[in-house]
């Protein structure tokens, strides 16, 4: 695999790059100005996504050649050349795990250093289970919580004092082939990869606001193919998980109840023919049997992580699935829980949160292109995220 070196573009520029199933959406950023909380936007681009199933990449060339012609619309109509970029990983094969380490504090006036913190990760690492991990890379280290003692605290632990430090710690990763395909591809296309994020924290960072991810709550992408879920509470992600289920299964369904053709099916799906004749009632069974494989699996998730029925901020509905007709009461009645459709909602906001974080993330590069391992601990990852502990 060959790998380009450009000269650094001006920090005031960050480009994202999202590799959807569907579509490979580029979006360029100006950083905001002094009256301005968000980047401005300079520049986009999408083409239809070839050679990608589930967010795999089945065809190495075609994806080249779908991001190449992307990144030509967003130079077009950004009026530069784009050298390097944030890049989304997302599929069935994004994960997360929670685990625990601890260290005894070695200095003599058992103040904790950084030396301390990175061995306790290194502990809570360890204790992932080898089942789990083998053929998976992690991508972000997020911390969940520290204890001193046995008692919590509150914010960086560094320069407190105690004998035992304890993390909790969510391990988001993909599969490391899933992972170095996709950075392949990106390289290939000619443009430096600056750091990943996974999909849904990108676009969490766009979607929801502070009081949603503080009060806590879950977004739900109901993607073509898949749907995701990430739970945010205490204003950080604290779990993420992917179905291998997506809008376009209810679709097939409606083509096969109703007898129409897929592109009529789309269209009854989302309310968008009126004049067809079809029996309601038939249709809102069809629809109803998908949604609730759907919200049975995100149920039995927050089951699994103990937050079923205990989101004040509710679920977050998002994706092409999210313009259902009836999907924002059925999820309400389904969860027990509050439930909206994402008021920015927009295929654009993988893309655009890939450039937030590029502006707001701290520290190096995560990437060691020549070795080509990926670090265990994310440093612009976790600069942004120790930054919003309280």
């Amino acid at each position: 695999m060959r790998y380009n070196r450009y000269i650094s573009m001006s920090t005031n520029i960050i480009t994202g790059i999202d590799v959807g199933t569907q579509q490979i959406k580029v979006v360029v950023c100006q950083r905001a100005g002094e009256n301005e909380k968000m980047p401005k936007i300079i520049g986009m681009g999408v083409v239809e996504t070839r050679g990608l199933r589930h967010g795999y990449i089945t065809d190495q060339g075609e994806v080249v050649k779908s991001i190449k012609m992307a990144i030509a619309q967003a130079e077009k109509t950004a009026k530069l050349k784009i050298r390097k970029a944030f890049v989304s990983i997302g599929g069935i094969g994004l994960s997360s795990i929670v685990s625990q380490g601890s260290v005894i504090i070695t200095r003599a006036d058992l103040e904790i250093t950084t030396l301390d913190i990175k061995k306790a990760y290194e502990s809570s690492e360890h204790e992932i289970p080898s089942t789990y991990i083998q053929n998976r890379k992690i991508i972000h280290t997020i911390p969940l919580s520290y204890k001193i003692d046995g008692k919590v605290a509150m914010g960086k632990p560094e320069g407190m004092k105690g004998a035992k430090l304890e993390v909790k710690n969510l391990y988001i990763t993909c599969f490391e082939q899933h992972l170095n395909f996709m950075i392949s591809a990106v390289e290939d296309a000619g443009i430096e990869v600056e750091d990943v994020m996974a999909s849904p924290i990108a676009g969490g960072l766009v979607i929801l606001s502070k009081q949603q991810k503080t009060a806590g709550c879950v977004l739900a992408n109901i993607g073509a193919e898949t749907v995701s879920i990430v739970v945010f509470e205490n204003n950080i992600p604290i779990s993420l998980e992917i179905f291998e289920i997506g809008s376009t299964d209810i679709t097939n369904d409606i083509a096969l109840g109703l007898k129409v053709s897929l592109e009529e099916a789309e269209q009854i799906k989302v309310g968008s023919i009126t004049t067809t004749s079809y029996p309601r009632r038939k249709l809102e069974e069809i629809i109803n049997a998908r949604l609730s494989d759907i919200f049975e699996l995100i149920e039995t998730h927050l089951k699994k992580i103990g937050r079923s029925g205990l989101l004040p901020a509710g679920i977050i509905i998002t994706g092409g699935g999210s313009g259902i007709n009836m999907i924002e009461d059925f999820a309400k009645s389904s969860l027990k829980l509050p439930s909206k459709i994402a008021m920015r909602d927009s295929p654009w906001v993988i893309a655009y949160g890939l450039c937030v974080f590029g502006f707001t993330a701290e520290g190096e590069g995560t990437i060691n292109i020549h070795s080509k391992i990926f670090n265990k601990t994310k440093n612009k990852f976790m600069g942004w995220v120790k930054s919003l502990l309280p």
